[in-house]
Order: C-alpha cells, then sequence, then structure tokens
C-alpha cells in the first residue's frame, strides 16, 4: 500500500453525476472546503450536468466526460496517472468499485485512497447469495482502500467488523453541514400542515410505506411531500393515484435547497429500510423540526 503524504496539496476525487443525490452533494460540500483550506482540488466527473452543478465550488478543477456516468470510473486511472495527486478520495461505498480498478490498474504508481463509508454496511436485506458476495467483496477492501472515513463511531466499528480494518486506518469525521443556498428557488410546498420526506426515490428509502400510512392520518387535510428524485417514481405515482392521494402527495422532483421546506414542515419522516447517518435527520434537527423514523438501523442476522 502506497504511503500517505502529509499535507497532501492535490485532491481528486470522483462521481458518475451531479443529477442528485447525498454522496454527491457532501462531496461537493468538501471540496469546497479543501479548496478554501488552499488545496488543489480535482473532481472527476461524468455527467457535469444535473441538479447539484449550480453547487460546483469556485477554485475546483473539474474533468468532465461528457454525458457518459460510467465512463468516468474507467477512465479514472489514465486521469490520475496524468495529474498526479497526492491523495484520491472515494466519496462512498457505491463507488469503491471505481477504487479497487484503480489501484488494478495503477498498482505501486497508485496514489493513497480513502474511502468514505457514506450508507450501512450491514446488509441483511440482500438475498442470501448476493448477502455471502457482499460481504466477501467488503473484505476485499482492506486490500485497495488505505484508508476509511466513517462519519460516526458506531459507522467506524462497522466498518472494521466488516472489512477488517485496523483502528489505525479508521477516523470518524462528520460530514460538514448543509448550509442554505442563497437565491436558491424555493422548493414548492402546500399551505397548512405538511409532512416532508426528503431522499431519492428509490427502493432503500421505502417511501411507498410513508404514502400508504396518509389515508390513516387522524387530519385528512394534512399533505405529504416528497422531495428527490430516482428510479421509483413512476411507481410511487402509481400508489398515489390508487389510493386516491392525488390532492394530498406532491413529489416535486429534486430541489436546490431542501432546508427551507424542513424549516417549514410540521414533522420530517424517514422511512428507509437501512440507512448510515441520514443527513436529513441532522437538518431536521437542527432547524426545530420534529422527526418520525423507521428503526432503519441493520444488525446481522
Amino acid at each position: 500500500m502506497a504511503d500517505f503524504r502529509d499535507p497532501a496539496a492535490h485532491i481528486l476525487s470522483f462521481a458518475q453525476t451531479l443529477k442528485g443525490g447525498g454522496v454527491e452533494r457532501a462531496l461537493l460540500r468538501m471540496a469546497d472546503g479543501w479548496a478554501r483550506a488552499g488545496r488543489r482540488v480535482t473532481l472527476v466527473i461524468g455527467e457535469p450536468g444535473g441538479a447539484l452543478a449550480h453547487e460546483l465550488p469556485d477554485g475546483v478543477a473539474v474533468h468532465s466526460l461528457g454525458n457518459t456516468a460510467y465512463r468516468a470510473l474507467f477512465a479514472l486511472p489514465d486521469i490520475v496517472r496524468a495529474l498526479r495527486p497526492d491523495i484520491v478520495f472515494c466519496p462512498g461505498n457505491h463507488y469503491t468499485g471505481a477504487a479497487w480498478w484503480l489501484r488494478r490498474r495503477l498498482r505501486g504508481a497508485c496514489p493513497p485512497i480513502v474511502g468514505k463509508v457514506s450508507n450501512a454496511l450491514v446488509r441483511p436485506d440482500l438475498p442470501r447469495g448476493a448477502g455471502v458476495a457482499y460481504r466477501a467483496w467488503l473484505r476485499m477492501h482492506p486490500s485497495f482502500l488505505d484508508a476509511v472515513v466513517a462519519m460516526t463511531p458506531a459507522m467506524a466499528e462497522e466498518a472494521a467488523r466488516t472489512m477488517g480494518l485496523p483502528p489505525g486506518r479508521l477516523a470518524v469525521i462528520a460530514n460538514p453541514p448543509a448550509l442554505p443556498i442563497p437565491n436558491a428557488v424555493l422548493p414548492p410546498i402546500p399551505e397548512g400542515r405538511f409532512i416532508l420526506g426528503v431522499g431519492r426515490l428509490a427502493p432503500q428509502k421505502r417511501w411507498e410505506r410513508l404514502i400508504a400510512a396518509v389515508p390513516r392520518l387522524h387530519d385528512a387535510e394534512v399533505k405529504l411531500v416528497l422531495l428527490g428524485e430516482g428510479e421509483e417514481r413512476a411507481q410511487l405515482e402509481r400508489l398515489v393515484e390508487r389510493l386516491g392521494l392525488s390532492d394530498r402527495v406532491s413529489m416535486p422532483g429534486h430541489v436546490p435547497d431542501p432546508l427551507p421546506a424542513i424549516a417549514r414542515a410540521d414533522v420530517v419522516a424517514l422511512t428507509s429500510e437501512f440507512e448510515g447517518v441520514p443527513g436529513v435527520v441532522r437538518e431536521a434537527l437542527a432547524a426545530g423540526t420534529p422527526v418520525v423514523a423507521t428503526d432503519s438501523e441493520r444488525r446481522d442476522p
């Protein structure tokens, strides 16, 4: 494994797309902090357009690879070889395959790679065969990640257990806080009382639970707003229509800044099957908005 050089004058990181997502949004906040601290920062982005494009910070170099998200991952070794950064930052669980590919291609010429734990590592929701393969994949991570950053001590313990990492290669660093975006367009929120969900429209988030609960609310005037975008939009829209909730449930998509909606909501709801450290909960608590959540802590079966 490569040795760390201190300080890391040039940090390179990467993402498939800027269409939206907590991992990518946190990466942009970190890149801004690194640049403000005097580091040279390079982001390799597959799809540079999208809802988060306006959040690209000043002073950060962006290598765009057109409109093919996965091309960014396959092209990464050539870019790293050419730019020779001091360190490569892998921004989340979803991206560790690219870190493996980078180490495999560059081998001894690869700079140190730091990976961030962005989501739960214990996944009993996976089918038996997939779960066995996933646990074996996690055990491979120490062979290509020089260090791992977790957002909380509990996540660090989970990383140590599932990856087999020694304490010296683990650090606990919280995500930088979300700040209001100046001049951001306010998200469309209803008059009166409403419940708010913020996150990708993806199976992990289990938004169908929240939609199905709306008809059982005591107050029939309370509405539900889901801010986010993802592959389950059509399925969730069909559920809303089937339950006759078109006048009570709205899904306006991704918004640049959800903080005003979080502050206005009567309650923020999290219905995920599993989570790491959900940023929306931190943001709601900071705004003084109550939170209702499923027990999304996943334990070993």
